[in-house]
């Protein structure tokens, strides 16, 4: 039977600890017992992991052997920020599917009053992202970024950057993919409700990113960003 992976919140030596809500759920939901065993991830690795003790709000692990990990197509998402419930589906599903950082971003048709509320979210966005980490066996969750402004997203780091356009008609995501097959560091920008402003795309482009597009259906933000990294990973990972 596959164990349940758990994130540590606190690791020291062959010790793990989880706190608060994450110890609450695993003792009270799941009805945990002293001698169970789970992976756990502890640091950088995951490790075989043996519930020593359970208390109010903690649960404290015993670490045992590690567990093997496949290495993963490193992917940043550039989300663009859009209505909050749908964006915390999308966060939750690239979570899943194996995004490495998650950036939101501020466009220039990002609502005014969701730009205004972003930077109170990341918290959410964060426990989100650790939920479904835990869920789909990850060894980390995604960073979230705290949101910043295009300017400060157009030099994000990366082998290979991609802005998803709705105005490009010549380039398709898959192509450009399979051109730079040999890239596994990637960035991937969304744009918000409404898609990118003209002078958005030229800033992109003055960067040095890769225009490309999903298709001629226009696509809702929280779809495309799961379909593009969809198609990111089924053509670079190993």
């Amino acid at each position: 039977m596959t164990r349940r992976r758990w994130i540590a919140d606190e690791v020291s030596g062959t010790r793990a600890v989880l706190l608060g809500p994450h110890a609450d759920h695993l003792s009270r939901v799941l009805r945990a017992r002293v001698g169970q065993e789970f992976d756990v991830t502890a640091g950088n690795e995951v490790r075989r992991g043996r519930v020593t003790a359970i208390a109010q709000h903690r649960v404290e692990f015993e670490l045992g052997d590690a567990v093997s990990a496949p290495v993963a197509v490193q992917v940043t998402v550039a989300l663009s920020v859009f209505k909050f419930d749908r964006m915390e589906w999308a966060i939750e599903k690239c979570t899943e599917l194996g995004a490495t950082r998650i950036v939101p971003v501020v466009a220039r048709r990002t609502e005014t009053h969701l730009a205004s509320a972003a930077a109170k979210r990341v918290d959410r966005w964060r426990r989100i992202a650790l939920q479904a980490a835990e869920q789909s066996r990850r060894v980390s969750p995604p960073e979230i970024s705290d949101p910043r402004k295009l300017k400060d997203t157009v030099d994000l780091p990366g082998s290979l950057r991609i802005v998803l356009s709705e105005s490009e008609t010549s380039v398709m995501l898959k192509d450009v993919l399979q051109s730079h097959a040999d890239r596994s560091d990637v960035v991937l920008a969304l744009g918000p409700e409404g898609g990118w402003a003209d002078d958005e795309l030229e800033m992109f482009q003055e960067a040095g990113w890769i225009s490309a597009s999903l298709g001629n259906t226009i696509l809702r933000a929280e779809t495309a960003a799961i379909a593009s990294l969809a198609v990111v990973l089924a053509e670079l990972q190993a």
